[in-house]
């Protein structure tokens, strides 16, 4: 009697042993699995659910990467993400596959492929209709790209955009109209958006990154038009020099609002402080650092109105003096963490008295540049 087991044979059914594949945790045992025997390397192949590229500096790698993501595609059909982020030599017709091949893919990175276009973003939305989550960012895409991917791709909540320097209102306007569940927006040096394409969008908004991005005080008032946002960050806003238009965040859209950076907001007064900080009363922390014109009253008013207040970020203040310490000492209930440094009109003693009264908050000497949660986490 022949004791020999053919492994080409099904003694178990495909679910079991995919059931049986999944158990294995390290990536050893999974190799070991699959090399066993060629049902059991197909069996393998249909439980992939991730392909991510290494990072290389040799752009004849990323060549190869290419040449084979097709093959790769074929092999792994319920891959639900794909990360090529760094593919700087990724073509446009490297994207065909995806047409056949994308319908469980629900996480796709093309950060930093320098060769996409919107020809290449074309071939996404029709075979990826899933997608949850897309990083465009450093993408060669325009208008017409994000157009394509709103019209087929409706169950989108994460869009990164960062650097995207080719789009505009208009392509934020249909991503905003076309996907309804958006969620998480980076569009952090878009320079050709000024914020109105935000008109209309979903209360589903909740995070807005729009660092060094040139908002018009008309845009600002649409991003938060929502009314949704809880995190948003437009730090170094780089048209409104001389024009505060940041008084709009506290217009009444924005009561959901729990983290906002306005760090290197140079030209915000002490009006628009005060406006923000009595129209956002779930401000958790706030940045404003370098924000160098917000004297005593726009200091006051945040010690007296920003009850939920928990971090405050002050580093670089130019007109932050002792009294306007004070005045966030005797308010701020809850703050626990108070970076601060370089404040050139705090004294020693002014600094000293502020510990003695709030001896619960923490003083911190570095500068974040960032605050709230990584809205990075996000696209991971």
């Amino acid at each position: 009697m022949d004791n020999h087991l053919d492994c080409t044979r099904s003694y178990l059914p495909d679910d079991c042993l995919l059931i049986i594949f999944r158990g294995l945790h390290s990536t050893t045992d999974r190799n070991a699995f699959g090399l066993t025997c060629h049902r059991w390397f197909q069996i393998q192949n249909l439980a992939r659910r991730s392909l991510v590229f290494p990072y290389s500096y040799n752009p004849k790698v990323y060549q190869v990467y290419a040449r084979y993501l097709p093959r790769l595609l074929v092999r792994f059909p319920f891959l639900s993400s794909i990360s090529l982020a760094g593919c700087t030599e990724l073509p446009d017709s490297a994207l065909s596959r995806l047409g056949s091949y994308g319908l469980s893919l629900q996480s796709l990175s093309l950060y930093c492929c320098f060769g996409i276009t919107d020809n290449g973003l074309a071939q996404v939305p029709r075979g990826c209709p899933n997608l949850v989550t897309v990083t465009l960012h450093r993408c060669n895409v325009t208008d017409v790209g994000l157009e394509s991917l709103a019209k087929s791709c409706h169950g989108l909540k994460n869009v990164n955009l960062g650097y995207c320097m080719l789009i505009s209102d208009h392509g934020i306007n249909k991503l905003c109209q076309g996907c309804p569940l958006l969620q998480a927006l980076i569009i952090s040096y878009c320079k050709g958006v000024s914020g109105l394409g935000f008109s209309g969008c979903s209360n589903t908004l909740t995070y807005l990154e729009a660092d060094s991005c040139m908002l018009s005080p008309e845009g600002l008032l649409e991003t938060v038009s929502g009314g949704g946002l809880e995190y948003l960050n437009v730090s170094n806003l780089r048209n409104l020099v001389g024009i505060d238009g940041l008084a709009a965040l506290g217009a009444g859209y924005a009561m959901r609002l729990r983290f906002l950076n306005l760090r290197l907001c140079r030209f915000v007064v002490d009006d628009s402080v005060s406006i923000i900080a009595k129209g956002c009363p779930l401000l958790e922390e706030w940045s404003l650092a370098v924000c160098h014109e917000i004297r005593f009253s726009g200091w006051s008013a945040i010690g007296s109105s920003c009850k939920s207040l928990k971090v405050l970020h002050v580093n670089r203040c130019r007109n932050l003096c002792d009294r306007g310490l004070q005045a966030l000492g005797d308010g701020c209930e809850r703050l626990e963490v108070l970076y601060i440094h370089g404040c050139r009109r705090i004294t020693s003693m002014g600094l000293e008295m502020f510990k003695l009264r709030r001896h619960n908050v923490v003083i911190r000497r570095e500068e974040c540049v960032s605050v709230g949660p990584c809205i990075d986490d996000l696209f991971v």
